[in-house]
């Protein structure tokens, strides 16, 4: 499909909801899936290098299929730029490596209905990383209180019934560290998308997190005690979402700006914390009034950024037409142009 034409379809509303929605339904049916994982090949959850070579399996399997899938629709074996090599590592560094050593390990020591909710927080991450690490957006008023909104549902979480504070490095710490990797990944998507094709820029990121996952677990003698044919689809199945979501999502980041995408992310910790409680029986935390509290404060915080955190100051003023006008210029001055941007690739 021509570039125009990619960007045209991306653009559409419609097309951004169904592809983000679908991604955020792949990536709240993962919590519940990798634990179910660790069960079917009888992995020890208090061992980190098991826990990173299971995770390196995984991804280097979604490597796999991304890049066939690519070279079936290019008709052409898909191979990244050799001058893209180093955005490829930067980009698994902080996707692969980083955020799924976090997340595994943080996943193995607390609640799925937790982490699916605390791993909303990289929603807030990806705002404050585009606005001050990769300035693709600007920081403001409303964006500060959807930020707050979101970090007070997180600390609501963590609030027993005793109003004592739980929380753990190794379980609550890491999911939190994973979102912020993942936000740092996305920023880094963003703006590499422009330089590399898309699926070859997601696949080969996978693929080589993968395989230094795997060489690191095996390295500190992680191991992966049972295989059956059960393990086997769903191993398939972990990869097969991740290298269907993030690929989609990183061609909805290319031909959007970030805030365009996120607003819909705030179905993630919804879908996170629906199939753990499904699956896995977590109904108690689920229906808990502070995981509900906190899941409401979370949503809130990330619609409220993205629904009104692209207006500028003067919005409050919309109902002058003369400032109307002003922050409609403004607005057209700083979105970046797509046909611009690929105009330079």
């Amino acid at each position: 499909m021509p570039i125009k034409d990619k960007q045209k379809f991306f653009t559409k509303t419609w097309v951004v909801c169904v592809c983000a929605i679908f991604c955020c339904i792949l990536w709240g049916s993962a919590f519940p899936c990798v634990k179910i994982g660790y069960k079917l090949f009888e992995i020890n959850r208090d061992s980190a290098p098991s826990l990173m070579l299971f995770a390196g399996v995984r991804f280097t399997l979604a490597g796999i299929l991304v890049i066939l899938f690519g070279s079936v629709t290019k008709r052409r074996f898909l191979m990244p730029k050799p001058r893209n090599i180093w955005r490829i590592l930067i980009i698994a560094l902080f996707q692969t490596i980083l955020q799924y050593t976090f997340f595994y390990i943080g996943v193995a020591h607390t609640y799925g209905v937790k982490a699916s909710v605390l791993n909303g927080l990289g929603v807030f991450f990806t705002i404050i990383a585009a606005c001050f690490l990769f300035r693709t957006e600007k920081f403001n008023i409303i964006k500060f209180l959807g930020c707050i909104l979101g970090f007070g549902g997180i600390v609501l979480l963590n609030i027993s019934g005793d109003f004592s504070f739980e929380f753990t490095l190794l379980g609550e710490g890491f999911v939190i560290f994973s979102g912020l990797s993942s936000a740092i990944a996305a920023g880094f998507v963003k703006v590499f998308s422009k330089h590399e094709d898309t699926a070859a820029l997601c696949g080969y990121q996978f693929f080589g997190g993968g395989i230094i996952l795997i060489i690191i677990g095996a390295s500190f003698g992680g191991t992966i005690p049972h295989f059956s044919t059960g393990g086997a689809f769903m191993l398939l199945y972990l990869a097969f979402l991740s290298a269907c979501a993030f690929t989609l999502q990183g061609f909805l980041l290319k031909y959007n700006p970030v805030s365009k995408v996120a607003v819909f992310k705030s179905t993630n910790p919804l879908f996170g914390a629906a199939f753990s409680a499904a699956i896995l029986g977590e109904s108690e935390q689920l229906l808990s009034v502070f995981t509900l509290l906190a899941l409401a404060l979370v949503c809130a915080g990330i619609f409220i950024i993205n629904k009104f955190g692209e207006r500028k100051t003067c919005f409050l003023l919309r109902k002058n037409a003369d400032a109307a006008d002003l922050c409609e210029q403004a607005d057209r001055t700083e979105e970046p142009s797509d046909e611009n941007t690929d105009n330079k690739t």
